[in-house]
């Protein structure tokens, strides 16, 4: 089957807001320069409001504390950027300044930065130019004085270093400020939990400690009747309503019950009201339940809901994945989506992993108009009703998953690789052929090494590197295969 673009449904479904990154912009040299060279602090200022306007030009909030000539004027735009509470502070490096200027601001706004040097144009006019030009250039040189110092203050360290309209350069920046996104989004979201641990998923144990003490984030755990009382308040006029919006999105396989098509939009209004009551940024949930009985009916007829929440941006997990809900919406908030997945087979004759899942999907990753299948038994777990399928769109992907090692620290493990076309299953479930450009046994003992864990978001384009920028803003390893 070849790929067809999915319908755009983000009318139909609006985008979670969220709180935007804050970017604390700082510029600076050194002020002793400014009587002897009277033409070079115009100069670097007109290159500093260009960076500001870029930064502004970006999706964060920015707060410029202007331009700062010595280790006073530092303090002070510390003090005022530790105010701001940012997601990431820039310092723009415009020519030679001490690193005593800018180690306040890294110390006491308690923030991941970011140092900067761009100079004017790609090189000098060597023929032409005097001490005064040339100390327009020289924002690379205090960057060595800045790395040893934030080491020996242990303080991580970042550059970009460039000139002033490379966009190559300006790329390297915008990963920074994705970062940002990721940061800024973990640091407020709060997480639901709902029912219990798929028995015997030692890998999906996590330890609800770790998310407020690593990101800040919150978790609240919720339980099945949270969502029950909800349910039970649904009227059969917003079912009714819930289904017509379903068959805008989906195509209806033939195998689909009209009753239990009924019960998942009633459980999909539920499940707003619930993520809307508690301000939710994700959801993971599982139950079993027995014998058909209220709960096990909720917890199986979550799958329309829960792709619906995730499509707007509130990822909505299976099997009480709470780590991998957090790697979905570190996806989703630099705009790849990001879907849930575990290896399925491999295919060694087209080297290629076979992975997605049951359950719900992220719709921004299918190849065409999702398909609602129904299905009399969910396999591994109790229940019944409608599922999401779809095929994944060709192309670039990385994986991103969130591990936890023996000391109980989190790390962030990404892989590279591409969707390609061919054969997939058709029983209700998001499936794609990654080829990872190797061979795929190989990349699964890898992968697997790496402290994973089975379960992990599936994110369109080559976005690695962005997740490692992430991992390094949160304080957090970064693992890639």
């Amino acid at each position: 089957m070849t790929d067809a673009p999915a319908r755009d449904v983000s009318g139909l479904l609006p985008p979670k807001a969220r709180r935007k990154p804050r970017i604390g912009l700082v510029a600076g040299g050194l002020g002793t320069y400014w009587p002897q060279f009277p033409d070079l602090l115009p100069q670097l200022q007109e290159s500093a409001r260009y960076v500001s306007e870029r930064f502004r030009g970006m999706d964060a909030e920015v707060t410029d504390v202007g331009f700062i000539s010595d280790a006073q004027e530092g303090s002070v735009a510390a003090e005022q950027l530790r105010q701001a509470d940012c997601d990431l502070i820039v310092l723009f490096l415009t020519t030679y300044l001490t690193s005593s200027m800018v180690l306040p601001i890294a110390q006491r706004a308690n923030t991941p930065v970011l140092v900067i040097d761009l100079q004017p144009t790609e090189k000098m006019d060597h023929a032409s130019f005097d001490t005064g030009k040339w100390l327009a250039y020289c924002g690379q040189c205090p960057v060595p004085e800045v790395g040893n110092v934030f080491r020996r203050a242990g303080i991580p360290f970042r550059s970009v270093s460039g000139w002033l309209r490379q966009e190559s350069a300006w790329q390297r920046i915008e990963r920074w400020i994705n970062a940002a996104h990721v940061r800024a989004a973990l640091r407020h979201a709060r997480h639901g939990l709902m029912g219990h641990v798929y028995p015997g998923m030692l890998d999906v144990s996590t330890d609800l400690t770790l998310l407020p003490v690593t990101f800040g984030s919150h978790v609240e755990v919720l339980e099945f009747d949270d969502l029950r009382v909800r349910v039970e308040r649904v009227t059969d006029a917003e079912t009714s309503d819930r289904m017509s919006l379903a068959r805008e999105i989906f195509t209806l396989d033939d195998t689909v019950n009209d009753e239990d098509f009924a019960w998942g939009a009633r459980v999909s209004v539920g499940l707003d009201r619930l993520v809307e009551d508690f301000d939710l940024d994700s959801l993971a949930y599982y139950h079993r339940g027995l014998d058909g009985e209220q709960h096990e009916r909720l917890g199986a007829g979550m799958i329309l809901g829960a792709s619906l929440l995730t499509a707007r941006g509130i990822p909505a997990t299976g099997e009480y994945e709470l780590r991998t809900t957090v790697a979905q919406l570190a996806t989703q908030v630099v705009g790849a989506g990001g879907s849930f997945c575990e290896i399925q087979a491999l295919n060694f004759e087209d080297n290629v992993v076979e992975m997605g899942h049951d359950g719900p999907a992220h719709l921004a990753v299918s190849a065409r108009d999702p398909l609602l299948r129904g299905l009399g038994v969910y396999h591994g777990k109790r229940g019944w009703g409608v599922s999401v399928e779809f095929d994944v769109q060709s192309g670039p992907v990385t994986l991103l998953g969130l591990g936890q090692d023996r000391d109980g620290g989190l790390a962030f493990v990404a892989s590279e690789g591409t969707v390609v076309p061919g054969p997939l299953l058709e029983i209700g479930n998001t499936t794609s052929r990654v080829d990872f450009g190797r061979d795929p046994g190989e990349w699964v003992d890898e992968w697997s090494a790496t402290g994973i864990g089975h379960h992990w978001s599936l994110s369109v384009g080559h976005r690695a590197g962005d997740y490692r920028a992430a991992a390094s803003l949160l304080g957090i390893d970064y693992r890639e295969v």
